[in-house]
C-alpha cells in the first residue's frame, strides 16, 4: 500500500513541478552563453549531420542517449543561426530549455 501511496504522492509532485515550468516558461526565454569555439563546432556538426535509418526498440539508457544528441544538435542549430564568433570563444542565446538540457547531462 506505501508503494501506490508513494506513486501517488510523486505523482502530485510532478503536477506542481509542471505548474512551475509553465510560469518560468513565460518568465525566462533565452539565456545569452559563451562556449569555446571547439565545443560550438561541434554542436554545429551534431545538426549538420545525417542519421540515416530508423529507430528499433529502445532501452531506457538508448532513448535517453538519443534524446542527448538531439539536445546537442538543436544547440547547433542556434549556433548556426545566431552565434557570434568573439575571440577563441562563440556567444549565442540559447533557449532555457536547451540550457537546462546540458546541465543536467553534465550531472
Amino acid at each position: 500500500m506505501e508503494d501506490r501511496e508513494q506513486y501517488l504522492r510523486y505523482q502530485r509532485d510532478r503536477t506542481v513541478l509542471l505548474a512551475i515550468g509553465a510560469r518560468l516558461g513565460s518568465q525566462v526565454c533565452r539565456i545569452s552563453v559563451r562556449l569555446p569555439r571547439s565545443l560550438a563546432e561541434s554542436a554545429v556538426a551534431a545538426w549538420n549531420r545525417d542519421e540515416l535509418g530508423g529507430f528499433g526498440e529502445e532501452s531506457r539508457e538508448e532513448y535517453e542517449l538519443r534524446d542527448d544528441a538531439s539536445e546537442l544538435a538543436l544547440i547547433g542549430l542556434a549556433i548556426g543561426e545566431r552565434g557570434m564568433r568573439d575571440g577563441e570563444d562563440v556567444v549565442v542565446d540559447l533557449d532555457v530549455v536547451q540550457v537546462a538540457a546540458a546541465l543536467r547531462a553534465a550531472r
